[in-house]
Order: C-alpha cells, then structure tokens, then sequence
C-alpha cells in the first residue's frame, strides 16, 4: 500500500495521541527556582531522551534546563542548568536577555544547538556544539536580528549544511525560508519557501518546530503556526513535505493543522492558548514522539507516525506559496 493512499487511518481520529500522563515536565519538578517549563529540543542519544528545555526566570529571562528519561516519557531534571546567558565576550552582548527555544539537530559526530538568543539589539540565532551534553561549545551568531526557530538538517545535502528559518518581517509576512552553508558560519542562496494562507489556521504567522525528519518520500517538516483571533493569538502544528535531494522543493503542505490547544495546560498558563513545538524523535518502528510545550508554562508529549504525517501532507494538501 502506497504511503499515501487513502485512508489507513479514520477522520476522526487524532493525528498526535497525547500521552495519559500529560504534562510531563512543570516547575515543581525543576530543583532551582524556575517560573515555567516549555519549548524544549529532545533527541535520543546513547538509549536516553536528553531534554533540553526553557525556563522563565521570576525576573522574566529564559535559561536552558536539562532532564533526562530512560522512555522518552518520564524525565528527571538535574540539579544546575544546561545552558545560560554567556558572562563574557561578545555572546554575553548578545544573550543578555536571555537564551530560548532551543532545537538539537543531530549531525555528522555531533548535536548542533540552535537557540534564540535576546539582548537590546532584538533577537539572533546562536550555534552551540556539544558530543555528550556534559560541555558546550558556543560557535557563532549565525544569523543578524531579528530571526528565530532555526532547525539544521541532520545530514549535509549536495555537499552543503541545510536549515530552515523564520525572519521577522511584515514584508511577505514571518514565512519560512531555506538557506545553504558550507561551514555552519556562513549562511546563503536564502530563499523563502512556504507561507502562511490567508483565513487558514496559520494565516499570522509559521515557523519550524522540530528538525526535519527523513523519510523514503522525503523530508518531513513540523511547523508551528499562528492564528489571530478576537480572544488573542492561538499556536497550532502543522507538517509539510520536502524533496529529500532539493529541500527548497516543497512537495506537500496539510492543509489542516495536526495539534492544537485542548488540554487544560495548553489552554490557560504564562501565554494562553499555545502548543509550540522544539522537538520530534523518530523510533525504528516508524512512531514519532512529538514534544511540545503548553501554553509557555509545561512540557507535553503524544505521539503519531510517519506514516500518518505522510498522509496527512496530501490528504488534503494546499499550496506552499
């Protein structure tokens, strides 16, 4: 049966299937003084999830916390956190602010980490390196103000590094682009390549979530995207579809959004009305679970498929530009 036949899973069942035991990480669990526990990168790394997750201060500045779990759905957190605003040089300049929404992008012999990093100069993106998530190695700003959700492809492509991003701009309103470097510093040959639709469920605004994830029919893509309506901004997730040799090639886009704010947590919290996602694992049997943090306040997981994301891209889908 093709992966994109019709239909192997019925309408009315849930895309994501949010775990029993949601919300799986909150302040209470956090060993320091914390205000939130959101956004967070996972990836599988040696048999154990590594979470990387944001935190609000109670003077309002995010930091990055670490929890660790042995089934990718109890996680324990350490005693200190995992990353937070340089002291010195000039990524203390930049990260005064702050430091959010970090992704781990697997690659080569390597975690690439990419985050957001906030001073009086807007927000950039910083690139961090680490082999076992005990040390980091900050490597460089890799993008001017303001720009954010930064995801690195988990392999070169044509010989070159691959990401996706979201520059701030009311000019071809906060769309997706690609970009291309030969070294993880430089970055170019930018090119935007999906939008948000007028009246859809991400008119606002998109951005990439979680890495891509590779698959036989391509590169799969969770986005977050932005409705604005009259009660305030909802955050829902979406899935598109990239060429596995030409990523700017867009396949597909599902046009209907695969998660959105329904759990007490996900409703009411720090920024109400928000799923937002940092990080997706793909396991050997094709299951994915899918992180997300809800309303800016905890951190949930569910899962879903390949399979049913590939479906969900074409079933039906809707134009990238």
């Amino acid at each position: 049966m093709s992966l994109f036949s019709k239909q192997e899973h019925p309408e009315n069942q849930p895309i994501v299937t949010r775990y029993s035991k949601n919300p799986i990480l909150t302040r209470d669990d956090i060993p320091y003084p914390v205000a939130t526990v959101h956004n967070a990168g996972v990836v599988k790394h040696k048999g154990k999830y590594i979470m990387l997750f944001r935190s609000h201060l109670d003077n309002g500045r995010s930091i990055i916390g670490r929890a660790d779990s042995d089934d990718g759905f109890k996680f324990k957190a350490h005693p200190q956190p995992f990353l937070v605003p340089a002291t010195d040089g000039i990524f203390a300049e930049y990260e005064a602010y702050g430091v959010e929404d970090l992704r781990i992008c697997p690659i080569e012999d390597k975690y690439l980490l990419c985050y957001s990093a906030y001073s009086r100069h807007g927000v950039r993106i910083a690139l961090a390196q680490t082999n076992d998530f005990e040390t980091v190695e900050r490597i460089a700003f890799i993008s001017q103000a303001d720009m954010r959700n930064v995801v690195i492809f988990p392999e070169k492509i044509n010989g070159r590094y691959v990401r996706l991003d979201r520059p701030h701009s009311e000019i071809s309103p906060w769309s997706i682009w690609i970009s291309y470097s030969p070294d993880l510093i430089h970055w170019g040959d930018s090119k935007r390549i999906i939008q948000a639709q007028t009246y859809h469920w991400d008119e606002m605004k998109i951005g990439p979530g979680a890495a891509p994830i590779k698959t036989a029919e391509g590169w799969l893509n969770i986005y977050h995207g932005v409705f604005d309506t009259m009660a305030g901004a909802v955050y829902r997730l979406g899935v598109a579809l990239h060429d596995l040799n030409d990523p700017s090639k867009v396949i597909a886009v599902g046009d209907r959004w695969i998660l959105q704010p329904e759990a007490p947590w996900e409703i009411s919290g720090y920024v109400p009305n928000v799923v937002f996602s940092c990080a997706a694992v793909p396991e050997d049997d094709g299951q994915i679970k899918l992180y997300w943090g809800g309303a800016d306040t905890v951190m949930c997981v569910g899962t879903t498929t390949i399979n049913r994301l590939l479906q969900h891209c074409l079933n039906p889908a809707r134009p990238a530009l």
